[in-house]
């Protein structure tokens, strides 16, 4: 059976980046983003019923499953990108993947308030819909993902996010092939990541 990093962190912390990142330089992983399943139901719940999707059973069920079939079918690192710092969801799904015998590494990505503020701006949506979401959640983000349940923590306030990418694989004993990005390589590529993960639902 394979790894599954689970890349925690605020809105604007950094996990779609530093995932992709991860994704690009190490062969044969996936990436397997438990948002899908939540705008599914979303799309499929009336107007007036669309939430937090964390709060349908149907989601953590849901990405549990599915983390639990490409875990056991796939042969190469799982990788999750997801913020998730309700402490009993944190279990649901995460406590129960391991309890099924799965090597899960979670990693809580943190940078100060004013540091993802600024990220979250330069997103460019001018702080309406997903941005206005992200802002009202970051304080209780911060606040939790800093509890030692929510371990391992990554600062990423210094580091960019290939630098990232590198901590998180050491931590978990895994092998990325060498960055060979120059700087603006590196950032074109991290704006086109940007672009194909907006959403406007």
């Amino acid at each position: 059976m394979g790894v599954l990093l689970w890349i925690n962190g605020p809105f604007g912390g950094g996990k779609t980046q530093t995932v992709y990142e991860i994704h690009r330089r190490l062969p044969h992983s996936v990436v397997c983003d438990p948002e899908h399943v939540g705008f599914g139901l979303q799309r499929m719940a009336p107007p007036s019923l669309r939430g937090d999707f964390q709060d349908f059973q149907a989601w953590r069920q849901g990405v549990r499953e599915v983390l639990d079939r490409a875990l056991t079918k796939h042969e190469g690192t799982v990788i999750a990108p997801m913020t998730l710092v309700e402490p009993g969801y944190f279990q649901e799904i995460i406590g129960g993947l391991r309890d099924d015998g799965h090597d899960v590494r979670h990693f809580a990505l943190l940078a100060d308030r004013e540091r993802v503020l600024r990220r979250l701006r330069v997103r460019g949506l001018g702080g309406l819909g997903r941005e206005s979401f992200a802002v009202s959640k970051l304080d209780v983000c911060l606040q939790r993902l800093r509890e030692p349940g929510f371990g391992e923590h990554v600062r990423t306030d210094r580091l960019t996010i290939p630098q990232v990418a590198d901590r998180i694989a050491a931590c978990a004993d895994l092998t990325l092939t060498p960055n060979t990005d120059g700087a603006l390589r590196g950032r074109l590529r991290r704006a086109w990541t940007s672009i194909k993960h907006i959403r406007f639902d």
